[in-house]
């Protein structure tokens, strides 16, 4: 199977292609971008090969690659070029940059024209934050309210679309609230997020796509996602910075009690190599490498396409750790 990362060689989409390959897949693998000079070590590291692609000239750029199987944006695509020449061009596709205000014209995009599944993984690092989240409200009967936040960490490093893309991070947010949909003014409608022995954080609301996927999925009337700055659990521990994620799930258990559990996390190689976790995740579902039939065509979403209990043992077997606390 050929499988083309539009960004291949950059910070997130580098680590897709060395986790593609860790994870054993003898895929043909093309690192793709506007300058593929600067990917040729990685692809000779990976036994892969470069590609030029322009996303503002998506169809020439694919039709010279030939047959496709899988196109992974790692990029910005804002006019759904790539992605619309992918669908039509009979590719599965995986892209990881729209938020809850930004995905109605690649959601429409995938209804009309996906030949092949196109996966929507605009969730907090590329969906792992909804499939943890899901498999902890498992224990309960019942899902009342779901409060995640995710600690990024200074010391942590960005790719320049991660940093181009920081200003609209927090701005207008969607949030579930007593049932009904609220956009909230991020500026004001900020949380203290405590952590037991490590300081609190400040974190103010972001609208992800978590958020409705939650809570259609949950039934939860109330959910919210936050993002915040300060200490990660590795740097806190002398190591590198680690990417912390908080799951805190209010809802009734099986027995009547009503409890808050909160589910920790914590990927000790930062929130690039947990975005690109969860874009191979994605990709073995989509592609099939997982050992099942891959998916039907059509709009996907990771919480109705990807087992959650197999996720988190993915996640957990590449050194993500997750677990109540």
């Amino acid at each position: 199977m050929r499988v083309v990362i539009a960004g291949g060689y950059g910070l997130v989409g580098g680590m897709v292609a060395r986790h593609l390959r860790a994870a054993g897949h003898q895929v043909d693998l093309l690192l793709a971008g506007r300058n593929p000079e600067h990917g040729e070590g990685l692809a000779a590291e990976l036994g892969a090969r470069t590609a030029r692609l322009d996303v503002a000239d998506a169809a020439g750029s694919l039709a010279a690659l030939g047959s496709v199987d899988l196109v992974i944006a790692t990029l910005q695509d804002p006019g759904d070029n790539l992605l619309t020449t992918a669908l039509r061009a009979g590719a599965a596709h995986i892209g990881i940059v729209r938020t809850a205000d930004s995905m109605a014209s690649s959601a429409i995009a995938a209804v009309n024209l996906a030949q092949r599944p196109a996966l929507m993984l605009g969730h907090w690092q590329a969906g792992v934050l909804t499939l943890a989240a899901l498999a902890a409200a498992k224990s309960f009967a019942r899902v009342d309210r779901i409060e995640m936040a995710a600690l990024y960490d200074y010391a942590d490093p960005i790719g320049p679309m991660t940093a181009t893309d920081s200003g609209g991070f927090v701005g207008r947010a969607l949030v579930r609230e007593a049932g009904g949909w609220a956009h909230l003014d991020a500026a004001v409608s900020g949380r203290r997020v405590e952590r037991g022995d490590l300081p609190g954080f400040d974190a103010m609301p972001m609208g992800v796509l978590d958020t409705p996927g939650l809570a259609t999925m949950t039934g939860a009337a109330d959910v919210r996602f936050d993002l915040g700055t300060g200490t990660s659990i590795g740097t806190a521990g002398g190591g590198a910075a680690s990417h912390d994620l908080y799951i805190d799930i209010t809802g009734t258990t099986e027995s009547g009690e009503t409890v808050m559990q909160r589910t920790l996390m914590s990927d000790p190689k930062g929130q690039a190599h947990l975005t690109a976790l969860g874009v191979l995740i994605g990709a073995e579902r989509v592609l099939g490498l997982d050992g099942h039939a891959p998916p039907a065509a059509g709009f996907r979403l990771p919480e109705t396409t990807i087992d959650v209990d197999r996720a988190v043992e993915r996640l957990r077997a590449f050194g993500v750790r997750i677990e109540a606390v």
